[in-house]
C-alpha cells in the first residue's frame, strides 16, 4: 500500500504541463510544494500573468521560484529542506533540438548534472528524485523480423524516405518487420539531440543517487496530453498543434503517409503514475515505461479532432517527414501495473474527448506552426 515517506517536494518545471498538474494534485493530498521554473515564453508567452493558465493554475497556491536549472544559486534557493525532488524541467521538442543542441544540451543535461552535484556535495535532506525521462530515448523501438527475431531498427534514411518509403526495416538483412511494444529492456538507440539528452539525464540520475543514499526513480513517458497543454507552443505537442491549427481555420498537413503512429497518455494518468512512485518504496531505483499500451496513428487522430471541433478544416496526407523522427513506438507498462499498480484511466476516445472539450472553452491562440516549419527548412530537416 502507498504511503507518505516525505513532506516538502520540490518540482522543477513544475509551472509546465505535467510539473503543474503534479504540484496541484501533491496540494491537495497536503503536501508542501515548491516549484522552480523560469516559465519560458515559449510556453507561457511574454507575461506569464496574463497568458499561462498553467502558471495561474499555481501562483499562491506553491513556494514559487522563478530560476533556471541552470543556475546554482537558484538549486540552492530551491533545494533548501526539500525531501523529494520530481525533475522535470527540460527543453523538450525533437525537431527543434535537432538545431539548438547547445540549448538542449545545456539544460537537460548540465542542469541536472548542477543538481546531482550540489546534492554529492552539501549538506541536504533530499531522500528521493523522480526524473522525466523519455520514449524519445528508445528511437525506433522493437520489432520482429521472422529470420532474426527481436530487432531494433536504426534511425530510417532520408533517400528511403524521400521516395515514400517510411517503414523501418530489419538492421540485419533489410527485411520488412512487424512492430511490438517497447519494454523496459529494449535498446536505447535515440535517433534525436532531445533523446539523447532525456538518456544522459536518466543516467545521471540512476547512477550517481544511489551512490549518496538517494533513491532515483526515471520515467519514461510516452505522448503525454490533456487539459492545460500548451496551445501556443508550435514545436511540440502534436494534439495542441493540430487544434490549434484546426481553431485558426488551417489546414493539417499530416506527415508521412499517415500511418506512423504514437501511445498518447491522458495527464491524469501520467500524475497517478508519477505520485505512485513518489509514495512507494518499491519504485525505489526503478525505470518505468508510462503511457497506455496502445498505439494510435496520425491521421486518426486529426481526423477524430477535427470531429470533435466541428471545423471542416482539410487534412492532407502531404509525404513531407523531419529528420529525427521515428516512426513507431508503444509501450508495454507491464512493470508500471506489476510494481505500482498503474492502469491507464484513459483511452485515446475518453482522453481526447476530455482534452477538446478543454480546448473548446480556451482563447484560440496565434498559429505560429508555419514559422516553426520554415526553421526547419532552413535547417536542411523537413522535407
Amino acid at each position: 500500500m502507498n504511503k507518505r515517506f516525505f513532506d516538502r517536494i520540490l518540482i522543477t518545471g513544475g509551472a509546465g504541463f505535467i510539473g503543474s498538474h503534479i504540484a496541484l494534485k501533491l496540494l491537495d493530498k497536503g503536501y508542501s510544494v515548491t516549484v522552480l521554473d523560469n516559465l519560458n515564453s515559449q510556453i507561457h508567452g511574454k507575461d506569464p500573468e496574463s497568458t499561462s493558465p498553467l502558471y495561474r493554475s499555481i501562483k499562491d497556491k506553491v513556494q514559487f521560484i522563478h530560476g533556471s536549472v541552470t543556475d546554482k544559486s537558484d538549486w540552492v534557493r530551491a533545494l533548501d529542506g526539500q525531501e523529494a525532488i520530481i525533475h522535470l524541467a527540460a527543453e523538450t521538442g525533437t525537431g527543434q533540438s535537432m538545431y539548438e543542441i547547445e540549448r538542449y544540451s545545456s539544460v537537460n543535461i548540465g542542469g541536472t548534472a548542477l543538481m546531482l552535484d550540489i546534492l554529492t556535495n552539501t549538506e541536504h535532506c533530499v531522500k528521493k528524485v523522480i526524473v522525466a525521462s523519455s520514449r524519445a530515448i528508445y528511437g525506433e523501438g522493437r520489432y520482429k523480423c521472422d529470420i532474426h527475431g527481436e530487432v531494433f531498427p536504426e534511425s530510417r534514411k532520408d533517400e528511403d524516405m524521400e521516395r515514400g518509403d517510411f517503414e523501418c526495416k530489419c538492421p540485419v538483412c533489410g527485411a520488412e518487420v512487424v512492430l511490438m511494444s517497447t519494454t523496459e529492456e529494449s535498446k536505447i538507440h535515440p535517433t534525436s539531440v532531445y533523446g539523447i539528452s532525456k538518456h544522459t539525464q536518466e543516467q545521471l540520475v540512476m547512477t550517481v543517487c544511489p551512490t549518496i543514499g538517494i533513491a532515483p526513480v526515471a520515467f519514461r513517458y510516452q505522448n503525454v496530453y490533456g487539459a492545460g497543454q500548451s496551445l501556443s507552443n508550435p514545436y511540440t505537442g502534436i494534439l495542441s498543434i493540430f487544434s490549434t491549427r484546426i481553431k485558426n481555420g488551417n489546414g493539417i498537413n499530416v506527415f508521412e503517409d499517415g500511418h506512423e503512429t504514437r501511445d498518447f497518455v491522458y495527464i491524469d494518468d501520467v500524475v497517478d503514475a508519477t505520485i505512485a512512485a513518489l509514495e512507494s518504496s518499491s519504485a525505489d531505483g526503478e525505470i518505468f515505461n508510462v503511457g497506455t499500451g496502445v498505439q494510435t496513428d496520425v491521421y486518426t487522430v486529426a481526423r477524430t479532432l477535427v470531429r470533435c471541433y466541428g471545423i471542416n478544416v482539410p487534412v492532407t496526407i502531404s509525404g513531407n517527414y523531419r529528420l529525427g523522427d521515428i516512426r513507431h513506438n508503444f509501450a508495454d507498462i507491464t512493470k508500471a501495473g506489476n510494481l505500482l499498480g498503474f492502469e491507464p484511466v484513459y483511452d485515446f476516445e475518453k482522453g481526447i474527448k476530455k482534452f477538446s472539450e478543454w480546448v473548446n472553452r480556451q482563447q484560440v491562440m496565434e498559429d505560429k506552426y508555419e514559422s516553426s516549419i520554415t526553421e526547419m527548412k532552413v535547417k536542411g530537416l523537413y522535407k
